[in-house]
């Protein structure tokens, strides 16, 4: 199973979080390319070296025209206003921004506003205002949208199926923003880290900005140690200002073990007979972004002939307790019941290839005489669409051009 993992030894900032995980795409030029294609108002896109205590790395500038926000400090995430009393919250501007004034893809918009809304809700606790009264400075907020909308899009690239994350640095002392002093981790940050494993360290300084912290809460399936994976590639990170320790996120993303070979599994069930499809549809989702490995639907007849749901979820065994309270939670179901198995699994692997038709991802399997291959459904979908095919033919046609290449 693919896996990403996050080093925030020196915390995160939004900035640091999309620099890491350039470093790990094929091309890191293009991918910037694709950043740029976002057209996000006035905002553009920069890929740099960087260099921090001997380690080389990337960092993603943001100018919001032609202005480097982060250049003057590393408090942006904190100059906001609350001082004028407009008939609609900036959130709104944000929303508008992203769904109708940029070329953001349309499942990218939905994960963007998601973090937003985080960071939102957090400032609005930490200023005691209403969500719809909280307002961004006019830059910060841009820039804050920009790094959000490049993590975003190349988390949907990389599609890592776990991500995992180290308990997060948010550095000590006092920061400075455009209200005072205030202490670090910042409330907004603190609030949007409930929950989640923190700690202080001897560095002075705020080394995890909202931003990054709503990043890492959106997308992290469960914060701990590196599990045990077969590393492919490393990102480096770098952030702005300079401490005794390299100021950067790591980025690791490789496979673990739970992808292939002879190894236990769990099943976590559970029976549902008062929920809508919809209701359960939802649940399946959030379950496999929280790490499931497969999670299934099956129509079954309960008591008094009611029609309901078998909720099927396979993950392995230390991921079992976390899931089966996310469906304690997110379902009406009283009980989940735990299955323990063994299974036989092929090894799976997922490349990119560039065909005529623009970059396929093909799942690849293989293991016990067999070797499979299948493009991966979204780009299947988009060469469908945009030439006038049939999902079958677009499918053959990608698989084609992918034995072209190899065979």
């Amino acid at each position: 199973m693919k896996v990403l993992y996050f080093d925030c030894g020196m915390g995160a900032a939004g900035d640091m979080l999309a620099s890491a995980l350039l470093e790990l795409v094929p091309s890191p030029d293009k991918m910037v390319d694709k950043l740029n294609g976002m057209r996000i108002p006035s905002v553009r896109f920069t890929r740099n070296g960087s260099e921090k205590c001997g380690i080389k790395g990337t960092h993603l500038s943001v100018t919001i025209n032609g202005v480097e926000e982060k250049a003057a400090s590393h408090d942006h995430d904190h100059d906001h206003d609350h001082s004028h009393d407009h008939s609609h919250s900036v959130m709104d501007d944000i929303e508008h921004i992203v769904r109708e004034h940029s070329s953001i893809p349309k499942k990218i918009q939905d994960d963007v506003m998601a973090v937003y809304r985080l960071i939102a809700e957090a400032e609005s606790d930490a200023h005691g205002v209403p969500v719809s009264k909280v307002h961004f400075h006019e830059v910060g907020a841009m820039d804050a949208v920009a790094d959000i909308a490049a993590v975003c899009l190349l988390m949907d690239y990389i599609d890592p199926k776990l991500i995992i994350t180290s308990p997060i640095h948010v550095g000590s002392g006092q920061v400075k923003c455009a209200h005072g002093i205030l202490p670090v981790p910042a409330p907004a940050t603190a609030f949007i880290l409930r929950g989640v494993p923190i700690y202080g360290g001897k560095i002075r300084g705020e080394l995890c900005t909202p931003t990054g912290a709503a990043l890492l809460k959106h997308f992290t399936s469960k914060f701990g140690e590196m599990p045990i994976m077969r590393v492919q590639s490393i990102g480096y990170g770098m952030g702005t200002n300079d401490f005794e320790a390299a100021n950067c996120v790591r980025a690791f993303l490789g496979e673990t073990e739970s992808g292939g070979g002879k190894n236990e599994i769990c099943e976590l069930k559970c029976n549902i007979d008062d929920m809508t499809p919809e209701a359960v549809g939802y649940v399946q989702e959030i379950l496999f972004k929280s790490g499931a490995l497969d999670v299934c639907v099956t129509p079954v007849m309960m008591k008094k002939s009611r029609p309901g749901f078998l909720l099927c979820c396979m993950c392995g065994e230390d991921e079992s307790e976390r899931l089966a309270g996310i469906m304690l939670k997110n379902t009406t179901t009283l009980g989940v019941r735990l299955i323990k198995s063994r299974r036989f699994a092929l090894e799976r692997e997922t490349e990119t290839v560039k065909t005529k038709y623009g970059d396929v991802r093909i799942k690849k399997s293989r293991g016990y005489g067999a070797e499979k291959i299948k493009p991966e459904y979204d780009d299947v979908a988009r060469i469908a669409a945009e030439n006038d095919m049939t999902f079958s033919q677009a499918s053959e046609a990608a698989a084609s051009a992918y034995k072209e290449q190899n065979f």
